[in-house]
C-alpha cells in the first residue's frame, strides 16, 4: 500500500502558485462568503486562508448570519463579485437548507469563479472552454499524475453525485473517455459496484461508509469526503480496514484536502492572469 501524500503534493503546487502570484500585476484576493458558524467549515476556511497567505494571496472573509434569505445573500454576493479587488469569489458550502444554493452560486461570474460551482463555469468546463479545473477534480488528477496511476483504462466508481465532488468528477471522467459508475443514495446494492472498481473516488461525507468488505484487493482509493465524527475530521473510507487491501490510498487528513486547496489557489492566479491579459 502506498499512501498518497497530499501535503507533500500541495507544497509542490503551492510553490508554482507562489511564482504565479509574483508574475501578475494585480495581487490576487480571494473573497470567501460564509453563512453561519459551523466548526467544520471554519476549519476548512482556516486551511484555505493559511495556504493562501503563505503564497502571497490575500483572503477576505464575508460572514453572514444563518437566517440570511436567498435574495439578501444574492444581492450582497453580486456586490462582492463586482468589487475590483476581489479577483476570485467562493461561496463556502453547505449553505442553510432554506437558501437556494445553485441560485446563489450562479451569482459568481465565471471570470471569478475559482471553485467552478456556477452553472456557466461548469458548462465551460464540460465543453472544453475552461482554463481551470474544479478543485477536487484537479486534485484527483494531480494525485494520479504525481504517483503515475493509470485511471483511463480502469473501471471507476464515483460515490456520490454532489456539486463539490461527484458531479464535476463524473463530468471530467466522461470527457476523459473512462468507464465509470456513479453510486448514489438511491443506488441498490452499492457494494456490488465498489467491489468491482479498480478506482474508488468518494465524496459523500459519511464517516467510514466504505469498509474493507466493499473494496477489492489492489484498488486505488481517493477519499474526498470529509465530515466530523467524535470531534475529529473523518473520511468516507474506514482507513484502518481498507488500507491493507488498497494499492494506493489517500489519508484524512492530509490527502485530497490540501491538494484541493492548492488547486483552488492555482485557479485564482489563473483567473487573475486572464483578467489582466
Amino acid at each position: 500500500m502506498i499512501l498518497l501524500d497530499g501535503k507533500k503534493l500541495s507544497k509542490k503546487i503551492l510553490e508554482e502558485v507562489k511564482q504565479g502570484v509574483l508574475g501578475v500585476a494585480q495581487k490576487p484576493r480571494l473573497a470567501v462568503v460564509v453563512v453561519g458558524k459551523d466548526p467544520v467549515v471554519a476549519k476548512f476556511i482556516e486551511q484555505k486562508k493559511k495556504a493562501a497567505e503563505s503564497v502571497g494571496i490575500e483572503v477576505r472573509i464575508y460572514p453572514f448570519e444563518e437566517k440570511v434569505t436567498t435574495n439578501e445573500l444574492r444581492k450582497r454576493l453580486a456586490e462582492i463579485v463586482h468589487e475590483k479587488k476581489n479577483t476570485g469569489v467562493i461561496v463556502q458550502l453547505p449553505l442553510p437548507a432554506h437558501v437556494n444554493s445553485q441560485y446563489i452560486l450562479n451569482a459568481v461570474t465565471p471570470g471569478k469563479d475559482a471553485d467552478m460551482l456556477s452553472s456557466r463555469a461548469l458548462g465551460n468546463f464540460v465543453t472544453g472552454k475552461s482554463a481551470i479545473f474544479p478543485p477536487v477534480v484537479g486534485a484527483a488528477r494531480a494525485l494520479f499524475e504525481e504517483y503515475g496511476i493509470d485511471y483511463k483504462n480502469k473501471y471507476i466508481a464515483v460515490v456520490g453525485a454532489g456539486n463539490l465532488v461527484g458531479k464535476p468528477m463524473a463530468l471530467w471522467l466522461l470527457n476523459e473517455k473512462t468507464t465509470f459508475s456513479v453510486v448514489r443514495s438511491s443506488t441498490k446494492n452499492p457494494e456490488e459496484f465498489l467491489r468491482r472498481a479498480d478506482v474508488i473516488i468518494s465524496g459523500i461525507g459519511k464517516p467510514k461508509f466504505i469498509t474493507a468488505d466493499m473494496v477489492k484487493e489492489g484498488a486505488v482509493i481517493i477519499d474526498a469526503g470529509t465530515s466530523e465524527s467524535a470531534g475529529k475530521i473523518a473520511g468516507d473510507v474506514d482507513f484502518d480496514s481498507v488500507s491493507p487491501k488498497a494499492s494506493f490510498i489517500t489519508p484524512i487528513p492530509g490527502g485530497v484536502g490540501p491538494v484541493t486547496v492548492a488547486v483552488l489557489l492555482k485557479n485564482l492566479v489563473m483567473l487573475t492572469k486572464l483578467k489582466n491579459v
